[in-house]
């Protein structure tokens, strides 16, 4: 699978743009500021029908203008596919595949698989648990339509146990048959989700490690574990025994909604005492493993956009990282980078083809 080309019409700050891709390696270059990241997000927009870093869609339109449009053609299984977004002010997203709108914006996850790596991941490690919940979600929806509906299904569920729970604490009066129905259907939801997370991660803490060692040639020890409540007890049982506690807090304060992925190196906690390098060795495991996660259970190999790396790597794992590109693990790639220069003579170290765009303030030109 790969991008052939893609068209902008107001998207952040594009008036417009009409791009040619390669099959192998795509990189923008320029200055800061002058929107490259955006057009990594136009990708993303394609494949995974949002933007990587605002979920607000409306936000994405550029300025005084009232909608935007992105269109793109992959090449999937040797046969062309058209993938339109829209979003006009005040209006409900389209997305169309082959001119035809989904009834149901699920149905696209998976189909056109991507894996990005950027600046801002470092939230995975720095913000809460419920950033790894995300990332834990993504890769898996990515491979399994009915995990990402399941999904959906459980976080209704809660919303509606949530509410019962403020109604009992608004009216004073507790209906406990009432509540067990909320119960079964949050269990029966939170199981399957808890099986299928524990599952992925069989397969994906053995990636992740094969491509942290490679990348840092076993300079460190580190470690992956999926930490859930219902790894020592029944979910049905976690919920009887916090049904008091539910009810003063007035939400549900056990389940898969509480599960969390622990980052470890040397025994010790990433966040706290991970050096810089060590913190972006470890992200950059964790998206390759992605990678290959996907890859394995699609049969296709996935996009891969590099935003900004570069600049975030020091030599030694640049080279490692080019090294994967030059032995094809990877199929269409996409860069960013500031130096036009340094890229060109990275992929000419590798003998790797490199179609380069020059970036500058909203206009994009072959370099």
């Amino acid at each position: 699978m790969w991008l052939k080309n893609i068209t902008l019409l107001n998207f952040k700050n594009y008036s417009d743009a009409d791009l040619r891709f390669s099959k192998t390696v795509n990189a923008f270059v320029g200055n800061n500021g002058a929107g490259k990241t955006n057009l990594l997000d136009a990708i993303h927009y394609l494949c995974l029908c949002k933007s990587y870093f605002n979920p607000i869609d409306s936000q994405q339109i550029k300025t005084s203008e009232d909608l935007f449009l992105i269109q793109g053609d992959f090449d999937r299984q040797e046969k062309n596919e058209k993938i339109t977004c829209g979003v006009k002010k005040n209006q409900k997203k389209q997305f169309k595949r082959n001119k035809k709108e989904y009834d149901k914006l699920a149905s696209h996850i998976g189909l056109f698989p991507l894996v990005m790596i950027s600046p801002y991941d470092v939230t995975i490690i720095m913000d809460g648990s419920e950033e790894r919940r995300r990332f834990m979600d993504n890769v898996i929806s990515q491979t399994d339509a009915q995990y990402l509906d399941e999904l959906i299904i459980y976080n209704r569920h809660l919303l509606n146990r949530n509410a019962l729970l403020k109604q009992i604490a608004l009216t004073r009066r507790y209906d406990p048959a009432l509540l067990e129905i909320f119960d079964e259907q949050l269990v029966s939801s939170g199981q399957k989700i808890f099986e299928k997370r524990k599952q992925f991660m069989l397969d994906y803490i053995l990636l992740f490690n094969k491509y942290y060692q490679y990348l840092t040639t076993d300079a460190e020890q580190v470690s992956l574990v999926y930490q859930s409540q219902l790894n020592d007890t029944p979910f049905d049982t976690l919920l009887q025994q916090s049904v008091e506690k539910d009810k003063v807090l007035e939400r549900t304060t056990t389940g898969i909604h509480k599960d969390d992925l622990i980052f470890s190196i040397a025994d010790m906690p990433l966040k706290k005492f991970g050096s810089q390098g060590q913190q972006k060795s470890f992200l950059i495991a964790l998206k390759l493993a992605q990678y290959a996660y996907v890859e394995k259970y699609k049969g296709f190999k996935p996009l891969l956009l590099l935003d900004d790396i570069f600049d975030k790597l020091d030599d030694h794992r640049m080279h490692k990282l080019m090294e994967m590109v030059s032995h094809h693990d990877f199929g269409q790639i996409f860069i960013t980078d500031t130096g036009k220069e340094r890229v060109s003579n990275i992929f000419n170290q590798i003998k790797v083809p490199v179609t380069l765009f020059e970036v500058v303030n909203g206009s994009i030109y072959h370099a």
